[in-house]
């Protein structure tokens, strides 16, 4: 992990952005607060109903079985489940403990899930048989001491009575570690202490619009932003707590009926689901007050569509590495909420370097990648976190990315390594060279596009032969090509290197 510099340390400290709770002292205020909202999963294979404190009896029931296993402040406990009641009594449950969570993806393939629990070693893993293309894997958990399987043996690692309090750690120690895709092959583990985490669900809830209704939310909690809008940011403010397993638009549209639920953040795809659906109908607007786009390239097209339907849009920038860099206020002018990212959140430093790079320093920055290298190449010695996008910052402050360094595509929120994908590809017989590239899409703000140069004497595989290659393989659905072109070759630097700037906007070019 990085050195944070004692100065930074100090300021966080004395502003009141960092504090002495740790996350399980954070949650089990709120929980205490609020034992009667509502917690309400909304699943067509497993439902539930009841109250937040329904729910703290079973993670405490959990932690008090896990405490008697030996699991304790700094262990390690992975789950990798849907937007289930057990995933929140998994991830409170650890936070009681003190223990370091690691929520996963439920859609990762094998492959993800093998480097994630080699690279994080668990001494607890969550997760269940089978849930859509999420399947348990026995042999990669052959190593790990406790294993609890959600519908066959996850109640048998609970106690009869629920542990009380939470187990003390220190607040400046690690308290989550996110893994994401993006710049290396393999997914990167974010960390966060209880100090950074506590203060990003404070920034979280801070930045939230007034009068935003009950939230369903949809984001799996596996995922960073998913984890905190579902487990976290309602329990301090005592709101009801709506998720739901499967984004289905027809379903969502109904609850929005039948349970007044209210849509409120995500990729664009969620909003254009919903308005390209023929149930969609004008009484839903009342449903889609105030909208927070991010965690993908936000097309103009669709903030610009949200506006002309009277829907309060603004935007955000940020990562699971810094959450929350900056925030369109919700009284900025339109210009601003559709057009750019914003302004830093409270405490957050942004700055450009001479390449138009975004640097960041906050007090909800990560204090590093489990790889050493990873978290040496990402800060300079004044702590200042290189993002690897490129924006710009207009008279007023207000930033805008325009572009990045890092070759990641965002799909729908999600991360995708380019190079991840582009190894798998050339594991193809007939692929001689494999550049990925995002190509626009209006819904998911980026598509998987891959380019290929065949090997002579071959044929180029078909798309459905790179697909079924790809399931092969185990990777996750949402990484697999959907476009598939084929060039005799590409454009180069002089030293030969694929000019990917070039392939994308041909790429964009030829998608139109």
């Amino acid at each position: 992990m990085r050195d944070i510099p004692v100065e930074l340390a100090m300021h966080y400290a004395a502003a009141g952005w960092w504090t002495h709770d740790t996350l399980g002292q954070l949650l089990a205020r709120g929980l205490a607060a609020a034992p009667s909202s509502q917690f309400r999963v909304h699943s067509a294979v497993r439902p539930w109903s009841g109250t937040f404190g329904d729910v703290e009896r079973i993670a405490r029931r959990l932690a008090a079985g896990l405490s008697a296993r030996g699991v304790g402040p700094g262990d390690v406990v992975a789950f990798q489940l849907p937007n289930w009641m057990e995933a929140a009594a998994t991830f409170w449950a650890s936070a009681f403990l003190g223990a370091v969570v690691v929520p996963i993806v439920h859609f990762y393939g094998r492959k993800e899930l093998a480097h994630i629990l080699r690279t994080a070693q668990p001494r607890v893993f969550i997760t269940a048989e089978r849930f859509d293309r999420m399947t348990y894997h026995p042999d990669l958990c052959a190593d790990i001491p406790i294993v609890g399987l959600v519908g066959r043996d996850f109640e048998g690692l609970l106690a009869d009575e629920p542990m009380p309090g939470t187990i003390p750690t220190d607040p400046g120690h690690p308290a989550l570690i996110a893994f994401t895709s993006g710049t290396t092959a393999d997914p990167k583990g974010v960390i966060h202490s209880h100090q950074t985490l506590g203060c990003e669900t404070r920034q979280l809830y801070d930045g939230y619009p007034p009068n935003r209704g009950r939230e369903l939310t949809a984001t799996p909690v596996g995922h960073f932003i998913g984890m905190l809008s579902a487990l976290l940011v309602p329990v301090l403010e005592g709101g009801a707590i709506n998720l739901c397993d499967t984004w289905d638009p027809a379903r969502v549209l109904e609850l929005m009926r039948t349970d007044g639920l209210a849509i409120g953040g995500g990729p664009p795809y969620f909003f254009t689901s919903l308005l390209d659906h023929p149930d969609f109908a004008e009484d839903h607007l009342r449903s889609i007050r105030a909208v927070g786009l991010g965690g993908a390239p936000v097309p103009a097209a669709v903030t610009r569509r949200l506006d002309e339907l009277g829907i309060h849009v603004f935007r955000s920038y940020g990562s699971s590495e810094h959450p929350s860099i900056t925030l369109t206020p919700h009284d900025a002018p339109a210009e601003k909420r559709l057009f750019t990212d914003g302004v830093p959140r409270p405490g957050v430093e942004v700055r450009l370097s001479p390449d138009g790079e975004v640097l960041s320093r906050g007090p909800d920055l990560f204090l590093g990648y489990t790889d050493d290298a990873l978290t040496a190449a990402a800060f300079d010695d004044d702590g200042w976190y290189h993002t690897g996008d490129i924006g710009v910052i207009d008279a007023d402050g207000y930033l805008t990315i325009t572009d990045r360094k890092a070759d990641v595509i965002i799909r729908g929120g999600e991360n995708i390594s380019a190079a991840e994908v582009e190894e798998v590809l050339l594991a193809l017989p007939g692929v001689a060279e494999a550049v990925v590239v995002g190509a626009p899409d209006a819904g998911f703000g980026e598509r998987v596009a891959a380019v290929l140069r065949r090997r002579p004497g071959h044929t180029l595989p078909t798309l459905d032969q790179v697909r079924a290659h790809f399931a092969g393989v185990g990777v996750a659905r949402q990484k697999w090509p959907e476009i598939l072109l084929e060039v005799d070759d590409y454009p180069r630097t002089a030293s030969g290197k694929v000019q990917k700037r070039l392939v994308r906007e041909g790429i964009a070019v030829r998608t139109k």
